[in-house]
């Protein structure tokens, strides 16, 4: 599988130094690994934080795209990378957890091989229909599903991904029987979903929100546990019944395990406080990003819970990588 390495570096602005100049840590630039290609959310959020935490640490940030399998690829080169601080791994959350429970054999361990740094922010997953389904809301849908089961559909950006599994998820939740219907990415189910030729979608919100807004398609609720400040009028899953309910497109900072603990907290402060600059949250806003920070241990027990999660949303589903 042929790999995406295209490094962009951001230079640091020496004299805004937010470490002390007597520190041995950074000495030298500092490599953001991304296991996608460049454009997408992830890159984005490593981009943005790595262009403002540059001039904090004075030293450069070098942003390398590693993309494929699923993000192992990436994720296993900086699993494998010395942990002196200077390769850190910027990627999903959730999808990180669904990779390692939807591939058996990993030359990693989430939970062993990573030291968390931060919880960056999360992206909205909203649930859309057409409005020739005929249903107005969550309850409606659900009627509807299981009135014909088996009958009623719902469109993915490709199996075995975060949004196919939350499709799954929300099934299993509701007692509903929908069938999936994969696709290679967001812009190839839209003209279906829009033409009422698959039923809903359970999908990342920014491609969707023109044509929410254009009554295109119908929002019914959010996946998150908070309502979007986009579509502040839009219930949550967990809000109308299914208690819970939580899928969320999210991004943190990790280094490899055993790297120094001063490091990860020096890395931990310095990236917390990139987060609360009103410019960078402009930024990530404008793309459906909710900023957030956390402590270490916050995105570890995140991790672990997300792990469990998908992996029994899998096992239920008796999903077999393709």
């Amino acid at each position: 599988m042929q790999n995406t390495f295209r490094p962009i570096v951001l230079t640091a602005l020496l004299g805004l130094v937010g470490v002390s100049a007597g520190a041995e840590y950074p000495m030298r630039p500092v490599r953001f690994v991304v296991p996608f290609p460049p454009g997408g959310g992830v890159d984005i959020v490593a981009r943005t934080v790595g262009e403002k935490l540059s001039p904090r640490l004075a030293q450069p940030i070098v942003v390398e795209n590693r993309p494929g399998g699923g993000t192992t690829i990436g994720t296993e080169i900086a699993a494998k990378s010395t942990p002196d601080g200077y390769t850190l791994f910027v990627g999903p959350i959730g999808g990180a957890a669904i990779a390692q429970a939807y591939y058996p054999k990993l030359g990693y361990d989430l939970r062993r091989d990573f030291a968390p740094v931060t919880k960056i922010g999360y992206g909205t997953i909203v649930l859309v229909v057409p409005p020739s389904l005929g249903v107005a809301s969550v309850k409606e849908l659900i009627a509807a599903a299981k009135a014909k089961p088996g009958q009623l559909t719902f469109a993915s950006s490709g199996t075995g991904a975060l949004i196919h599994l939350t499709g799954e998820l929300f099934k299993q939740m509701a007692g509903v029987d929908i069938l999936h219907v994969p696709y290679k990415g967001t812009t190839q189910l839209l003209p279906d979903l829009i033409d009422g030729r698959v039923s809903m979608a359970l999908d990342s919100m920014p491609a969707h929100l023109p044509h929410i807004k254009a009554g295109r398609l119908r929002a019914l609720a959010i996946a998150s546990l908070q309502r979007s400040t986009q579509l502040p009028d839009v219930p949550t899953l967990s809000e109308l019944g299914l208690k819970g309910f939580q899928s969320n497109t999210d991004y943190a900072l990790y280094a490899p395990a055993r790297t120094p603990p001063e490091i990860v907290a020096l890395l931990n402060r310095e990236t917390n406080a990139v987060l609360q600059q009103p410019d960078v949250q402009a930024k990530l806003g404008a793309q459906g990003i909710e900023v957030s920070g956390s402590t270490p241990e916050a995105l570890q027990k995140e991790l672990v819970d997300e792990l469990a999660k998908w992996t029994k949303v899998i096992k239920t589903a008796k999903i077999k990588p393709e």
